[in-house]
């Protein structure tokens, strides 16, 4: 019965079944633990409470059976991510994900109808640039630079997520169902200690992946960075702003455009070639000049990363409301949530925290003061209208 949701927390919290029984103290084996994963067994409620303990979860959590299902689009990583990791990081975004569609439903905001998954096809590189022109048309967003690509990107019901991991992951983007295979969401999630222009071209990277329905023959990857850089930057705007051909080009205005676009200096001069606005000889040059200036991995004036602030506003607008308690609250974003009690409330607290005599001496003192206030004013009486008279 907690085969799944034990399985998944395992994974994502990156431990193995030898670790995991070990942090329960030795009270089970690795073996009985594969059993009740694998549903050859059910735990004792007092192992239950142990792993729940040991998982940082409320027992009732681990009860419950994941109420959607992720398949995962595109993965890029180093071949040397290890498996477990591999499979840590895909437990945690599961689980995540899952939290993420249940505040969805509740802020009424689950409509994946605007996410058009394998619409525009891909028979040859260039066809990339059409589809990040129709999909900037879809979500109208005209022409002009997009100054947060996040904000974009939750705004048409995509969960945008960072996780913390090693440079050997770089991102993965993911579709959503529920349990009836009903489309709820699409994700698209990047390490988090990367540069903001890094950042967004991973993310318009994996929104390709997404959209785009790539033909035999050609390259996914190349497809997607084509996308990616063509919807941050569509080449009308690029053209009116570089010109169409171009001989030289000066590092302050590449910083110009960087700040203007929010790609990398790399991600520009792939755009200005792919363009045919610079030849293959000054393209070459400049990268010459990139791999001397050790700028592949830190440029200069690197943008700031896009912080995701959906789901705790979302979150915190659910408790504020008494939709969901402190405690759920804190377990779907993993830290302590601040709360402001009313004075009414501490009052009424305080109240009933006293015995049961002094109470009923404070009402009936209450009671004798308004008792007293109706009987000598005559505000009360005009606004219900006055005396009673008879004609």
């Amino acid at each position: 019965m907690i085969g799944k949701r034990l399985q998944q927390l395992r994974l994502a919290r990156n431990l193995s079944l030898e670790a995991l029984a070990i942090k329960m103290g030795g009270m089970v084996t690795k073996q009985a633990i594969w059993k009740y994963e694998n549903g050859k067994a059910n735990p004792s409620p007092s192992v239950l409470g142990k792993l729940a303990s040991a998982l940082g979860v409320n027992a009732s959590y681990l009860l419950t059976e994941p109420s959607v299902k992720v398949e995962f689009i595109a993965y890029r990583e180093s071949a040397y991510l290890l498996e477990k990791d591999r499979q840590a990081l895909k437990s945690s975004i599961e689980q995540a994900l899952e939290n993420r569609v249940q505040v969805m439903d509740l802020v009424g905001q689950s409509d994946a109808s605007n996410i058009p998954i394998k619409a525009f096809p891909v028979d040859r590189i260039e066809d990339a640039e059409e589809a990040a022109e129709k999909m900037r048309e879809k979500w109208q967003l005209g022409l002009d630079p997009i100054q947060n690509a996040t904000a974009t990107l939750e705004e048409n019901s995509i969960c945008v997520m960072s996780v913390e991991a090693n440079e050997d992951f770089d991102g993965i983007s993911a579709l959503v169902y529920d349990n009836e295979d009903r489309l709820k969401t699409a994700a698209l999630v990047t390490r988090s200690d990367i540069a903001g222009e890094r950042q967004r071209l991973n993310l318009t990277h994996e929104l390709g992946h997404l959209v785009l329905e790539v033909g035999e023959g050609v390259d996914g990857e190349r497809a997607a960075f084509r996308f990616g850089a063509a919807f941050l930057a569509p080449a009308s705007r690029i053209y009116q702003e570089v010109g169409e051909k171009r001989a030289l080009i000066q590092l302050q205005e590449f910083l110009l455009l960087k700040r203007q676009f929010g790609l990398s200096i790399q991600a520009l001069i792939h755009r200005l070639h792919d363009l045919n606005i610079i030849n293959d000889s000054y393209y070459s040059q400049w990268f010459a000049r990139i791999n001397r200036y050790g700028w592949k991995k830190k440029e200069p004036e690197e943008w700031p990363f896009e912080e995701s602030y959906w789901l705790t506003r979302s979150i915190l607008r659910l408790v504020a409301e008494g939709v969901i308690g402190k405690r759920e609250a804190e377990r779907i974003l993993g830290e302590e949530v601040e709360m402001e009690i009313p004075a009414t409330v501490i009052e009424r607290r305080s109240f009933m925290k006293l015995p049961l005599e002094k109470r009923r001496q404070m009402l009936a003192d209450q009671a004798a003061k308004i008792a007293g206030y109706y009987e000598t004013s005559k505000e009360w009486k005009e606004l219900e209208g006055g005396d009673l008279i008879e004609y």
